[in-house]
C-alpha cells in the first residue's frame, strides 16, 4: 500500500467530537492521549449492503474494552449506530443483491482525551471519539480456492492481548515478519502454546472438529468466535476453546484464520510446509458456506 502524504489525504466523510468532517479536514491535539500513549480503544464493526454486521456483539466488546481502560462509554449504542449509518450513507452504495461484494469496514477510535503529559490514568478528561469508513478488501477468489501462505513467530506482546488497545506496535512487527516472508500472516505461539496471528485469530481442524485459544487475556477475543460457535453448532461440527501446542498446529488437517476482513480463511502452508493436503479442506468449505449465509441474513 502507497503512503499518502497529509495534503492527498481523500475528502472521505468522517466523524470526530460531534462534527461530520473528512479525513483532509479532521483535526486533533498533539497532547490527546491516543497520539502521546496510545491510550484508547478501538472497533472495527462490518457492513455488506449498507447494513451493520453483528453490531450488537461489537458494541459489547467495545462496552468491555472501555471498562478495562476505566473510560465512560461517551455514546450509547443506538448513537454508534446512528454515526455509523449516516457515514455509510455518505459512501458510494450498491444493493444487497450481493453483499459479498459490498463490504465496508466502520473503523471506530475513543481514546481518554487530551492532557498535559502523565503517565497516570487522568480522570475528568472528555474522551476523543472518531469514526471513518473504508471499503472493505475481501480476500480474492484465488487465496480462497487456493489457501494462504503464514508464517510462525513467537508471541513477544503485551501480556493484556485481551485488549483492542491502539497500542499496536506489537501487532505491526508480527505482521512485518510475514510480510518480509512473503506470507499473509504471521502465526504467534507463547510458551509453545497456539495465540492468534498478528491481525486474525487462528483456528485448527483435526479428525474433523475446531478447536481455538481459550477466551482469556492472552487472546483478542475476536467477534468471529461466537459467529464460528455459532456455524458448527448448526452443522453439526465439534467446537472447543482449549490451549493448543504447537506441535498440534503442525499437525493440523486444516488451519484457518478470521478477522473482520479476512472473514475465515484457509491456511495451506506454514513456513513453507503444507498444512494437511495443502489444499482447503471440507471443514473450511463449510464454515465459509456458514459465514455467507449469515450474512445473507443480515442484509435480508
Amino acid at each position: 500500500m502507497t503512503p499518502l502524504p497529509a495534503k492527498t489525504l481523500p475528502a472521505t466523510p468522517c466523524y470526530l467530537n460531534g462534527d461530520f468532517s473528512t479525513l483532509q479536514d479532521a483535526k486533533i491535539s498533539v497532547l490527546d492521549r491516543g497520539f502521546i500513549f496510545g491510550d484508547g480503544v478501538y472497533e472495527v464493526v462490518p457492513a455488506y449492503g449498507g447494513k451493520l454486521f453483528r453490531f450488537a456483539q461489537h458494541m459489547a466488546r467495545l462496552e468491555r474494552n472501555l471498562a478495562e481502560l476505566r473510560i465512560a462509554n461517551p455514546l450509547t449504542p443506538d448513537a454508534w449506530r446512528a454515526i455509523a449509518l449516516k457515514l455509510i450513507a455518505d459512501q458510494p452504495q450498491s444493493t444487497c443483491a450481493k453483499p459479498e461484494n459490498d463490504g465496508q469496514l466502520i473503523y471506530i477510535q475513543i481514546t481518554r482525551g487530551v492532557a498535559l503529559r502523565d503517565h497516570a490514568m487522568l480522570n475528568g478528561l472528555t474522551p476523543t471519539v472518531f469514526m471513518m469508513v473504508n471499503p472493505m478488501n475481501l480476500p480474492s477468489e484465488q487465496q480462497r480456492s487456493d489457501g494462504v501462505a503464514c508464517v510462525t513467530a513467537d508471541d513477544f506482546r503485551w501480556k493484556k492481548a485481551h485488549i483492542k488497545s491502539t497500542s499496536l506496535l506489537g501487532a505491526v512487527f508480527a505482521r512485518q515478519i510475514s510480510v518480509d516472508a512473503g506470507a499473509l500472516e504471521t502465526v504467534m505461539f507463547r510458551d509453545d502454546y497456539l495465540s492468534e496471528a498478528a491481525a486474525s485469530n487462528v483456528w485448527l481442524v483435526k479428525d474433523g472438529k475446531v478447536s481455538g485459544p481459550p477466551r482469556d487475556h492472552l487472546v483478542l477475543e475476536g467477534i468471529r468466535y461466537g459467529l464460528i460457535e455459532e456455524i458448527c453448532r448448526a452443522a453439526g461440527i465439534d467446537f472447543a476453546l482449549r490451549r493448543i501446542s504447537r506441535a498440534e498446529v503442525l499437525a493440523a488437517d486444516e488451519l484457518l484464520l478470521s478477522s473482520a476482513t479476512k472473514e475465515i480463511l484457509p491456511i495451506t502452508r506454514l513456513d513453507g510446509q503444507p498444512v494437511g493436503s495443502g489444499r482447503p479442506g471440507p471443514i473450511y468449505a463449510r464454515l465459509h458456506a456458514g459465514y455467507q449465509q449469515a450474512k445473507k441474513e443480515t442484509c435480508a
